[in-house]
């Protein structure tokens, strides 16, 4: 019977100590930065990988003799990591929040003053009786992430060539705007500008002068629109404007401008001076209209008697 209890004994000390050392080593190992607060805000414990996501160096924190902040209040944390966001204000309103509110967890995203981006998760700890014994906080550097999802996007949304918006955001914004209007009663306008003889272009000067100019045009375009316009390029020479709050006036006051500024001087293309012309229609969307594929027909016909009226010329089509 003693030998069995001893038994026993020698089982619950090794699962004891089992579990102590897998939780150590996962504290240790995580690519998490743990930090852990009691109830009256003393830090319990953290990781040496929540210094080095918040790259903070133990001569910046009122330390321990082992180089850690465990035993001091979490107030000097909080400060250092508070100096290294983008948005403090808000940073410290939510964190106030938690501390405040022990019954909520949080699940969130952090952008750094450095560039970086951090994923926050927080969560209490309860005792046997459910009383509360204070919060754990996780943070996982997640840049790489974000720039992969950025660049996914901007692989969706971006002309390849032009580096302007394709057709498919185009239109999807468009279909915003369209609802916009409709909802506001606000005026929308578009644009359509196609490129003057880019056939010629091409069979002239090689299709590397023709990539240039579409490359070089839309440039031009983009660095004179509002930041609320969207250029897009929806064809091979085509380019379509989208301007809300803008009337028809507006409009073609806008294209027009467009098209003096590119023809007022040659423009370097792949090692020579081309003059560069576009002809472009104008239209405003109607109260009748059904869709916004109703206001692009009208530019599309609009751009068209611009063509037939000998190019280089912009056409509104009230």
């Amino acid at each position: 019977m003693e030998s069995t209890r001893r038994d026993d004994k020698s089982r619950n000390n090794n699962s004891a100590e089992f579990q102590s050392r897998l939780i150590k080593a996962i504290y240790e190992t995580s690519p998490d930065g743990i930090l852990v607060v009691d109830a009256q805000g003393m830090v319990v414990a953290h990781n040496h990988q929540f210094l080095l996501l918040w790259d903070i160096a133990p001569n910046q924190l009122h330390t321990q003799a082992d180089g850690t902040a465990i035993g001091e209040s979490d107030a000097p944390l909080l400060a250092e990591v508070v100096a290294r966001v983008q948005n403090p204000a808000a940073f410290l309103d939510r964190v106030r929040e938690l501390y405040d509110n022990p019954q909520l967890t949080d699940h969130s995203e952090i952008e750094l003053k450095d560039g970086r981006t951090l994923e926050r998760h927080s969560t209490v700890l309860r005792g046997a009786q459910e009383d509360y014994l204070g919060r754990v906080w996780f943070f996982r550097d997640i840049t790489a992430q974000k720039n992969h999802e950025a660049a996914l996007i901007q692989l969706a949304r971006n002309d390849p060539l032009t580096g302007m918006a394709n057709r498919r955001y185009f239109f999807e914004r468009a279909e915003h705007e369209f609802m916009r209007s409709r909802r506001y009663q606000a005026p929308l306008s578009i644009a359509l500008i196609d490129v003057d003889h880019f056939k010629l272009i091409n069979d002239q000067h090689g299709h590397a002068a023709g990539d240039e100019v579409l490359k070089v045009l839309s440039q031009k375009i983009s660095t004179l629109l509002r930041e609320s316009d969207l250029l897009a390029r929806i064809g091979g020479e085509e380019f379509a404007i989208l301007m809300p709050s803008t009337g028809l006036a507006g409009a073609a006051l806008m294209a027009e401008r467009l098209r003096l500024a590119i023809t007022d001087e040659a423009t370097p293309v792949v090692g020579q001076m081309l003059h560069l012309r576009f002809s472009a229609g104008v239209t405003q969307l109607k109260a009748q209209d059904q869709s916004i594929e109703d206001c692009l027909r009208r530019a599309d016909e609009a751009m068209y008697k611009a063509k037939q009226a000998g190019r280089d010329r912009v056409e509104a089509c009230a």
